[in-house]
């Protein structure tokens, strides 16, 4: 069963050692475990359904309970967690509609029309900037969950084109890629509840997509349903037959209609794949390494940089203690000591041509105090690459609050933005009397720069409006301090309303009235999940 209001399956934890609450008692103070609200609690907080009675709801295409509309009322980011963790339920949809089909989401606009009510696609809900909010006001809200839209409808292996439903989660759509012997290749970290259409919506980034690809270079065509009609787009290798519909709908949010089916480029699987850990002395040899490896062209899957402070952190919540010690002293001689900083690389593909790239790429890091330790640890973090978020679960249960941002920058701007964004999270705290935990590290890596990825971890105040008090402290200086630093309001989590008030830095006037033009042709009366991305 999956959680109502925390990450992932209820029966997967990922505890916190005693040395890992030691290290995070010395960096911040020891955390106070908050009393969680009871779903029974949360559920009762959700008023009655304001959907008029139709065949719709008759025929059970629609569900108005409260335990349904609560588990499909918010996402993954931290006002969510807070508003169900304490149980302060402000909006949540009126009814949750399951389709099967695109005639399904044809007439549910129908009848979201009829009735005056905004509509919001549903996918896992994994988002973290506010994209599943329901908007304040006495208009209904029809949450359209796509899950059911979840099978390969066909295979071309000659073009390396699968056709799926847009709601397929990722699991499933790798066993059923794997199967016939190709992979996606898609790996954000939200893989194991997120789906292909909420990566498409968002502009997702898979882990390993220095190989594979963003899902921008994956995604080659499908269908969506707009309020305005249904937008077919054809697969093609190339075009320059004028504007592209596949940008479109890439990053659309959900403002424009709603995905129902989508093509995407495969890959047949890899004979080999391997990941390799690698210790620098200090940032600077490290991110000068990882720019020439990564500006090399190398066949490499996955280049992912940890700064000092994320090394640290990482090897304390490790566990294994004496292994860890014996690691250290060895850098220690090798000259990687205090501000050493981790580099994970990955390689996937024909084994001889990925062995061979992961040589060269070490050849490259040697110059720079490279200390290249095996594929152990490699290793263990690809096994634990989908369980680590489940962190924030065990924080929480210790009374510490866990949430990121990212962006992305040119490589000359690349350490200043870790620095601007860490610092301004310590003053923002700051004024609060608390101290914060904050690393970062690089996420993906480009010939023209790189995403910045940055962890805050603090403390709980224990009640709600102290700590939405603090989180929105924290967020708009980091915030501020992306956009004054140059860098793009969101790299991979798309952006949704958490990240809405910091877009027109990004898009300017002219671009933010263009996107505003193009939502209003596919969806006239503005009611395709409203408030979302255009601030």
């Amino acid at each position: 069963m999956r959680r109502w209001n925390g990450w992932g399956d209820e029966s997967v934890a990922f505890a916190l050692n005693e040395d890992a609450l030691a290290f995070l008692a010395r960096r911040i103070g020891a955390g106070t475990p908050v009393v969680d609200a009871a779903f029974g609690q949360a559920c009762a907080r959700i008023g009655a359904s304001r959907l008029p009675a139709h065949r719709l709801i008759d025929r059970g295409l629609i569900d108005t309970s409260p335990e349904v509309r609560l588990r499909n009322a918010l996402g993954q980011s931290l006002p969510d967690w807070l508003r169900l963790r304490y149980g302060v339920i402000e909006t949540a949809p009126d009814g949750v509609a399951y389709p099967e089909s695109a005639q399904d989401v044809r007439e549910l606009f129908d009848y979201a029309r009829a009735c005056g009510a905004s509509v919001i696609a549903q996918g896992g809900g994994t988002s973290v900037a506010g994209h599943l909010t329901a908007p304040h006001g006495v208009q209904p809200v029809l949450a359209v969950n796509m899950t059911r839209f979840r099978q390969l409808h066909f295979l071309d292996t000659e073009s390396q084109l699968a056709t799926f439903g847009a709601g397929v989660f990722g699991p499933d759509l790798e066993a059923q890629l794997r199967a016939r012997g190709y992979t996606l290749g898609h790996f954000p970290q939200s893989f194991e509840y997120s789906t292909l259409g909420g990566w498409i919506a968002t502009r997702s980034s898979g882990q390993q997509s220095l190989r594979y690809g963003r899902i921008e270079q994956l995604f080659r065509g499908g269908s969506v349903e707009t309020p305005a009609g249904t937008l077919d787009i054809p697969t093609f290798p190339a075009s320059a037959a004028g504007t592209d519909l596949r940008e479109m709908v890439l990053g659309s949010e959900g403002r424009l209609g709603i995905l129902t089916e989508a093509t995407v480029r495969v890959t047949p699987l890899p004979q080999y794949e391997a990941f390799h850990a690698v210790f620098f002395p200090d940032w600077t040899e490290a991110e000068t390494a990882v720019r020439l490896v990564v500006q090399a062209g190398l066949s490499l899957s996955m280049l992912r940089l940890s700064n000092a402070l994320e090394t640290t952190t990482m090897l304390a919540l490790a566990g294994h203690k004496k292994m860890i010690s014996l690691l250290e002293g060895y850098l220690s001689l090798r000259g990687c000591k205090d501000g050493k900083c981790m580099l994970m690389v990955g390689v996937s593909g024909h084994k001889s041509l990925a062995r061979a790239a992961l040589r060269e790429a070490l050849a490259l890091t040697l110059p720079h105090g490279g200390v290249h330790v095996g594929r152990y640890m490699g290793e263990k973090w690809k096994q634990n690459r989908f369980r680590n978020v489940y962190l924030r679960n065990a924080a929480w249960e210790h009374g510490y609050a866990i949430d990121t941002v990212e962006t992305a920058v040119d490589w000359p701007r690349v350490e200043a933005m870790m620095h601007a964004v860490e610092a301004a999270a310590v003053g923002a705290l700051a004024l609060h009397g608390e101290r914060v935990h904050t690393y970062t590290h690089l996420s993906h890596l480009y010939a023209q720069g790189a995403s910045v990825y940055t962890t805050f971890v603090y403390r709980l105040a224990g009640d709600y409006a102290s700590d939405l008090a603090r989180w929105r402290a924290l967020k708009r200086a980091a915030s501020l301090a992306i956009v004054e630093s140059g860098g793009t309001i969101s790299h991979q989590h798309g952006v949704g309303s958490d990240h809405a008030p910091y877009l027109a830095a990004e898009k300017g006037e002219l671009g933010i009235s263009a996107m505003r033009a193009l939502f209003a042709h596919f969806d006239p009366t503005q009611m395709m999940n409203p408030g979302k991305l255009l601030p």
